[in-house]
């Protein structure tokens, strides 16, 4: 299964949000994506402050998990030592409209992850 954003399609392995959520479980399982992604472009921010190179990286995918890998490493011996980290500014989201083209392999998918998971 795969998390999306509610600007994409659903599909048989494709988790959205729940378009008009209901109090409780699907409220707290269209949050958890949103609280998770903030964290992930939060860590990523950190690291192209830290590390320039990180910002425009023209290798091969391969290299690039190599060279994010490695900053990753030396960001966490950082942080373990204290140092200080760069201000970086956050960058706006993009201006995306959601389409909500339910599939219902998907949608069924979404509501037994909620049922389990929230």
């Amino acid at each position: 299964m795969v998390l999306m954003g509610s600007c994409l399609e659903t599909g048989a392995y494709f988790l959205t949000p729940f378009p008009d959520s209901n109090p409780g479980q699907q409220t707290r399982y269209n949050a958890a994506p949103a609280m998770t992604r903030a964290r992930i472009e939060m860590t990523i921010s950190q690291l192209k402050g830290r590390f320039q190179c990180v910002k425009r990286l023209k290798v091969a995918p391969d290299r690039a998990c190599d060279i994010i890998v490695a900053c990753s490493v030396l960001h966490n011996t950082a942080t373990i030592r204290k140092e200080t980290t760069p201000v970086v500014e956050v960058q706006p989201d993009d201006d995306l409209q959601p389409v909500h083209l339910d599939h219902p392999s998907g949608r069924a998918a979404g509501d037994r992850t909620v049922q389990h998971h929230f």
